[in-house]
């Protein structure tokens, strides 16, 4: 038997990409609000306190575990539309009905309400975000295709971040109403949102389907893929990467407000600054990567960042014309930071799918996935411990003083800086280059190519036991 031809793939056109990078608006745009503007909603607004941060830290311990169990049937998935597209469909009215319950939430409701809703909300965050990343690794399988599709979603996301923050500004400005009732519209544009966006992606995009068997995995190849050194890294610099944004995120309002004097809507158009900023930085980052490696380009983003937040914090009070520039160049690398993770996460996948012989892909996400959602929920947690360590309090109209000022100013600039400067280390030593990587893409696509071909032989000449007669 000839050897068999790596099948070839044609890249994605920018259309096609940008219709399946789609899914990613709900999710981001959800995720943004969650960090920076529902913990303060629940805190000033609702009622809760300093409560939000150990409710958020406790959601962690129920949720995580999800992740994995997720992906284990994700990888197991069968069905007539493919493996990931049907967790995408469900993931649309999970995410519906808990955002209308927590961004119309009764002033006043306890913390047990926050927990149960925030526990439905992230269960549909990880319905969608979980097969979004593998479907988006099975769409491109090359080490430049990756940058690319990620980077667009990482981009495009951006667009719903960006809704979620102008849109209090002009409910404030335009039409008078309140920060609470601004934070309520926000809520009714995600739901109106999110099936607009899975549904446009689950419709035009095709799901490719592998050639080997991969029904087989289970619980225990957690525990062996926790055994891989690159899997090691990359759960470690997605906790860090993540957990430097997501501290700043906590405290964000409160440091723009109390800290450096700019208004409710002044910190709300800084931020729509930041999250622009995605747009070109996502790009920017994966244009990068193509040219020196991925783990380079992450190590630089992460001390770029680092120092436009100090640049941020020293920047003078009230200053929008300083500030904006920094909080723009921050936003961009923030954004890149989060591209070359997802794609990292990918190109691992290939490396621990050649040496094991099948798909984990799911796996692997979830484990990530894990470690985002828990650095996301333990920054309010450990944030918001802080502020009460320092005596800040966050409740509407309290008056603080220069002590716990100062200390809110210290927990914002130092614990970003720390984390992401630790995340952009994790990759010191990694060995799997753009180079690597094409050589074990040839592997997989010829092992795949093989695998068909005793496919459709078997095919040709029937079951075990039959005796196929040709002419001599």
């Amino acid at each position: 038997m000839s050897e068999a031809k790596p099948p070839a793939r044609a890249p994605m056109t920018l259309a096609s990409v940008l219709t399946f990078a789609c899914c990613y608006l709900p999710y981001s745009a959800l995720n943004t609000s969650l960090a920076v503007q529902v913990p303060n909603y629940f805190a000033r607004h609702i009622g809760l306190g300093l409560t939000v941060g150990g409710i958020f830290g406790l959601i962690r311990l129920i949720d995580i575990p999800l992740d994995p169990l997720l992906g284990l049937l994700m990888d197991r998935t069968r069905t007539p539309i493919g493996r990931y597209r049907p967790w995408m469909i469900v993931g649309a009215p999970v995410l519906m009905l808990a955002i209308y319950m927590m961004y119309e939430a009764p002033v006043g409701v306890s913390g047990g309400y926050l927990l149960i809703w925030l526990l439905v909300m992230y269960m549909g965050m990880s319905f969608l975000l979980l097969a979004a990343n593998a479907w988006a690794a099975a769409l491109a399988t090359s080490y430049t295709q990756r940058s690319r599709i990620f980077g667009a979603m990482q981009g495009l996301g951006t667009l719903g971040s960006m809704a979620i923050l102008v849109i209090p500004i002009i409910t404030a400005q335009a039409l008078h109403r309140t920060d609470a009732q601004g934070i309520q519209a926000v809520g009714w544009f995600l739901v109106c949102m999110a099936p607009l966006a899975i549904g446009l992606a689950t419709i035009r995009t095709p799901e490719p389907l592998g050639k080997v068997q991969e029904s087989h995995v289970s619980l225990s190849d957690y525990a062996n893929l926790l055994a891989h050194p690159n899997v090691l890294r990359i759960i470690a610099a997605d906790f860090f990467i993540i957990m430097g944004p997501a501290w700043m995120s906590a405290l964000y309002l409160f440091f723009f407000t109390d800290s450096r004097g700019f208004s409710t809507s002044a910190a709300n158009g800084l931020l729509v600054i930041y999250i622009t900023a995605g747009l070109f930085g996502a790009p920017a980052t994966a244009w990068l990567a193509n040219r020196i490696n991925k783990h380079w380009a992450l190590a630089i983003t992460a001390v770029a960042y680092s120092v436009m937040l100090i640049v941020i914090y020293l920047s003078p009070k009230a200053s929008f014309a300083i500030a904006a520039p920094a909080m723009f160049l921050a936003g961009g690398l923030a954004a890149g930071s989060v591209v070359m993770i997802r794609s990292l996460t990918a190109d691992i996948g290939d490396e621990i799918r050649l040496e094991k012989g099948h798909h984990q892909i799911g796996l692997l996400y979830a484990l990530t996935s894990g470690t985002t959602k828990a650095a996301g929920a333990l920054a309010v947690t450990f944030t918001f411990w802080v502020l009460g360590v320092v005596g800040y309090n966050p409740s509407e109209h309290a008056v603080n003083g220069v002590a716990q000022i100062r200390g809110l100013e210290l927990a914002y600039a130092i614990g970003p800086i720390v984390f992401v400067m630790i995340g952009g280390a994790c990759f010191l030593g990694y060995k799997l280059s753009a180079e690597r990587h094409s050589e074990i893409r040839r592997q997989l696509d010829a092992r795949d190519a093989l695998h068909e071909e005793r496919a459709i032989v078997q095919r040709v000449s029937g079951p075990p036991g039959e005796v196929t007669v040709t002419n001599p």
